[in-house]
């Protein structure tokens, strides 16, 4: 878990480009057999892009963690491997887990993705415009950090945070690699209102969401909290610092209890859910890891079909 550091945050170095299908994995792949590659002028060549996205792609790899930066040097994230690797999990975003995932990994990065972490765990108005977000984040960033961005540079964020999570508007006035739309806009997660200039971001009971992935979020939080129990309103909102699922996935209170039971079931004789005097806690009767989560959802996804492996190292 990385917490909110008012020291260290990073504003617009997207280069106005949203995460898109297949950027992690041929960056990822790219860099694993030469670490240099982003610094390179072939990196134009070898990653098919354009320069400007070359440094999109570097940003969006560090942004959804799936390499770690040691100042100006990107070092491996064993996370990043076990997804993005040739023989790894899911490379080509194939499960929707995956998805999930790495927008847990975006939003719970006050570092990298400082606006984006913002916005699923400090912004809660159900509706807004996008000058609402923009005045709102100004706020934040003038109450909360010490760093400094320029208007332009938070009206930037703002515009691809929409971009990135509701469907792209297709037209004439468009670019076609504009209209292109992000992986996450399949978690519906931010929707345009009707006939307005609104938007909604709300609460909502998500089945779709995987129990795998809220469990990789949960074990992240224990394992960084040290104690053997969670409140279960830590779960459901964000104390400022660190990310809370609840928050992050936008679900209802009565949704995550329903998760979080699921999960019990998922994982036999490891995890509880207690109520006194009203208070729902979350508590730990046997360690597990984060990536043990993951692993036991991608081996089960493979268990079921295990023509989805076989067919995707075939296919290269």
């Amino acid at each position: 878990m990385i917490p909110l550091n008012p020291d260290r945050s990073t504003f617009g170095r997207h280069e106005t480009f949203p995460l898109r299908f297949g950027w992690l994995t041929k960056g990822h792949q790219a860099w694993s057999e030469n670490p240099d590659v982003f610094e390179q002028d072939e990196a134009t060549v070898t990653l098919g892009v354009g320069k400007n996205m070359v440094s999109a792609i570097k940003y969006w790899m560090l942004a959804t963690q799936i390499v770690k930066h040691d100042k100006t040097v990107l070092r491996p994230a064993e996370l990043g491997n076990k997804l993005f690797d040739e023989d790894g999990w899911d490379p080509y975003l194939e499960d929707d887990a995956t998805i999930w995932l790495l927008h847990w990994l975006l939003a719970s990065n006050p570092v990298d993705a400082t606006a984006i972490f913002w916005f699923f765990n400090r912004f809660h108005k159900p509706e807004f415009t996008a000058d609402e977000l923009i005045h709102a984040l100004k706020t934040f960033v003038a109450e909360n950090l010490t760093s400094r961005a320029s208007e332009s540079t938070l009206k930037h964020d703002v515009a691809l945070l929409i971009r990135m999570y509701q469907p792209a508007t297709v037209s004439k006035s468009v670019p076609l690699e504009e209209s292109l739309d992000s992986p996450f806009v399949l978690l519906g997660l931010i929707r345009p209102m009707p006939e307005t200039k609104r938007y909604e971001s709300k609460p909502d009971y998500r089945p779709q969401l995987p129990v795998a992935v809220l469990a990789f979020a949960v074990a992240e939080l224990f394992a960084h909290f040290g104690e053997p129990n969670l409140p279960v309103e830590r779960l459901m909102r964000s104390d400022g610092s660190l990310a809370a699922p609840g928050s992050v996935f936008r679900l209802t209170e009565e949704c995550l209890i329903a998760k979080l039971e699921e999960m019990i079931e998922w994982l036999p004789g490891r995890l509880q859910l207690r109520e006194s005097a009203g208070i729902h806690e979350l508590y730990r009767l046997a360690d597990f890891t984060p990536l043990e989560m993951l692993r036991m959802h991608y081996e089960d996804v493979f268990e079921i079909n295990p023509k989805i492996k076989s067919l995707e190292i075939e296919s290269k």
